[in-house]
C-alpha cells in the first residue's frame, strides 16, 4: 500500500496543524506548521515549512524550511510589537484585536499547481506563484510569478521560463494537474520518460 492516502494527510511528527484543511495524497513535513491554509490534492511541503493564510494547489511542491504567507506586523503604528494585538498576554482587562488578525487572515498567498518552492524560500502574503513555476532556494518573492517561470534572488526576479511559450500553452490546455488517480497512473510512464514538448504530443495539449 502506498504511504499517501486519498482519506487523510500523511503528518510527519511534530507537523502542526491550525483551521487548515487538506485534500487527497497530502503529506506535511516534520515540524511543519501549518495555519488558515488549504493544500489541494497531492500538495505537500517537507520538514520545518511553515505555512499561513495559503491556498496551495494541486500537485504543489513546498522545500523543508520555506516560510509561505508570513504575518506582518503593523508597522505603521506608533509601535510594531504583539502587544498592541495580543493584548491578552499582558493584561488581565486588555482583549485581543480580532479585526488585526482577521485582516492577517484575510491576506492570501496563492501557489499554482504543480509550483516548486525551493529550500529556505520565503513567499509574501498576498503574492500568486503561477502553475509549474520555480521559486528557487533562498529567494524572497514579493509579486506575482508567472506560470512556469524560474525566480531567484532577493528580492526574487525573473530569470527564465521553463518552456518556450508555444509549450506553456500546451500544457495548460492539456492541464495534466486536473486529471484523475486513475488517468495520472495510466500515463506514469510517459511523465517520467518524455520531454514535456513530446508529453503534450503524445496527450493532445
Amino acid at each position: 500500500m502506498p504511504r499517501l492516502s486519498p482519506d487523510a494527510p500523511f503528518l510527519h511528527p511534530g507537523a502542526q496543524i491550525v483551521a487548515s484543511s487538506f485534500g487527497r495524497w497530502c503529506e506535511v513535513g516534520e515540524a511543519a506548521r501549518v495555519v488558515n491554509t488549504s493544500f489541494a490534492d497531492y500538495a505537500y511541503c517537507d520538514r520545518m515549512a511553515d505555512i499561513a493564510n495559503t491556498s496551495v494547489g494541486r500537485f504543489a511542491n513546498i522545500a523543508a524550511m520555506t516560510r509561505i504567507g508570513p504575518t506582518d506586523h503593523p508597522h505603521a503604528n506608533a509601535a510594531q510589537h504583539h502587544f498592541l494585538y495580543r493584548s491578552s498576554y499582558y493584561w488581565d482587562d486588555a482583549p485581543d484585536d480580532p479585526a488585526f488578525f482577521a485582516a492577517r487572515a484575510a491576506r492570501r498567498t496563492i501557489l499554482g499547481a504543480d509550483c516548486w518552492i525551493g529550500h529556505g524560500a520565503i513567499v509574501k502574503p498576498e503574492v500568486s506563484v503561477g502553475i509549474g513555476a520555480i521559486v528557487a532556494a533562498g529567494a524572497v518573492v514579493t509579486r506575482d510569478v508567472a506560470p512556469f517561470m524560474i525566480v531567484a534572488g532577493c528580492p526574487a526576479t525573473a530569470l527564465r521560463p521553463r518552456f518556450p511559450a508555444a509549450i506553456a500553452d500546451r500544457l495548460m490546455a492539456l492541464a495534466w494537474w486536473d486529471w484523475d488517480h486513475a488517468r495520472l497512473r495510466a500515463a506514469l510512464d510517459d511523465f517520467r520518460a518524455l520531454t514535456a514538448e513530446a508529453f503534450v504530443e503524445r496527450y493532445g495539449g
